[in-house]
């Protein structure tokens, strides 16, 4: 599967751009704040139907916009190619699969897998477990229908339970008959949860061997309050407390994975580079397993690589995926000397564009 064309209009600082695409490695290049992230995370949004960086839709409107549209034209693994276009407004999304609505967003989420390398990543070291969290729901839910299906139930559970609480005297009968059902919801994004940590950590430490050359041991495991008992007794258990806090304090909102190094936080423990090779490898991790599990490559965009690696190990990464057996790549980076030095000594099939003010030259 690759992306063969975008168009791009009123998105961030994109007013109206038509790019086309090769199939193995595109780079674009530019100063920071040109439009190069922009970009990218057009591309992250034709997958997943929302920016990989703001949480509300209307910062990603064009200043003086109203909304924004995206475009792309795509080759599948097998059958014709398929366009896929959102608008986004104040009124909401509409989104179209060869001209025809989804019914619901949801349906779309897996059609094109992707996976982001971002300087952004650092979050899911630094700060809470709502960023691992929403890492392993992106991982899991492109693999998953039911996966999906099973988070948006459990939170739209979630909500009425907390909406129940604020009332200071929750009907007790009530939260149980949701306790029950939010155990249903829970249970099955746990047990996925936990595999999906056993299955990513031997391949990060895979990956982390050959990006840093170094020998530390590197793992991810999996934290839940599920593994204290069926959820619907750790609810009633707390119901006084809940009360008093007027929200749900115990659930697989609260899950965590814990990354480590030498069987300590890697978060105390690791050096800033030793941080963002693990970051790396885990992302690559996630390509390779999300690989395997689809049978087709998802569509790798690495933005800003250089920030977190050094040319060589850049170098050594992207000789590993421009393979045959992998699919399209895109790399961002501002110096375009750099850029070209390594792409051109991997593979002839590329495509250079420049970004200026969200505007994108195509080089040759």
């Amino acid at each position: 599967m690759d992306l063969k064309k975008i168009v791009v209009q009123d998105f961030r600082n994109i007013e109206l751009q038509e790019l086309e695409f090769c199939p193995n490695i595109n780079c674009i290049s530019g100063n920071n704040g040109e439009g190069k992230t922009n970009l990218v995370d057009a591309i992250w949004y034709l997958s997943m139907t929302k920016s990989a960086f703001s949480t509300s839709d209307r910062f990603n409107f064009r200043f003086g916009c109203q909304g924004f549209a995206l475009s792309g034209l795509y080759s599948m693994p097998s059958g014709p190619d398929t366009r896929i276009s959102i608008q986004v407004d104040a009124s909401g999304k509409k989104l179209k699969r060869d001209d025809k609505p989804y019914t619901r967003l949801a349906e779309h989420i897996g059609l094109l897998p992707v996976v982001m390398v971002s300087p952004t990543d650092v979050a899911m070291v630094s700060e809470s477990g709502e960023e691992r969290r929403k890492f392993c729901n992106a991982v899991l839910s492109q693999m998953s229908a039911e996966y999906l299906n099973f988070v948006q139930n459990y939170t739209r559970l979630l909500m009425q339970r907390n909406a129940i609480l604020k009332n200071g005297s929750p009907d007790y009968q009530l939260l149980d008959i949701l306790d029950e059902q939010m155990e249903t919801c829970a249970l099955p994004v746990s047990e996925m949860r936990r595999r999906l940590a056993e299955d990513l950590s031997p391949l990060v430490q895979e990956f982390y061997s050959q990006i840093s050359g170094g020998k530390e041991e590197v793992s991810i495991s999996y934290r839940s309050d599920l593994d204290a008992g069926r959820l619907a007794d750790i609810l009633r258990s707390r119901r006084e407390k809940d009360t008093i806090l007027k929200y749900t304090s115990a659930g697989i909102q609260r899950d965590d994975f814990l990354f480590e190094m030498n069987g300590r936080p890697i978060r105390r423990c690791g050096s800033q580079g030793q941080q963002k090779s693990f970051l790396v490898a885990l992302k690559f991790a996630q390509y390779s397993l999300m690989k395997e599990r689809r049978g087709f490559a998802p569509i790798l965009l690495l933005d800003d690589l250089f920030d977190k690696l050094d040319m060589g190990r850049v170098q050594n990464l992207l000789q590993m995926v421009a393979g045959s057996d992998f699919g399209q790549i895109f790399l961002t980076d501002s110096n375009k000397v750099r850029l070209s030095a390594i792409v051109d000594g991997i593979t002839s099939e590329r495509t250079y564009y420049e970004a200026k003010g969200g505007a994108f030259t195509r080089n040759e």
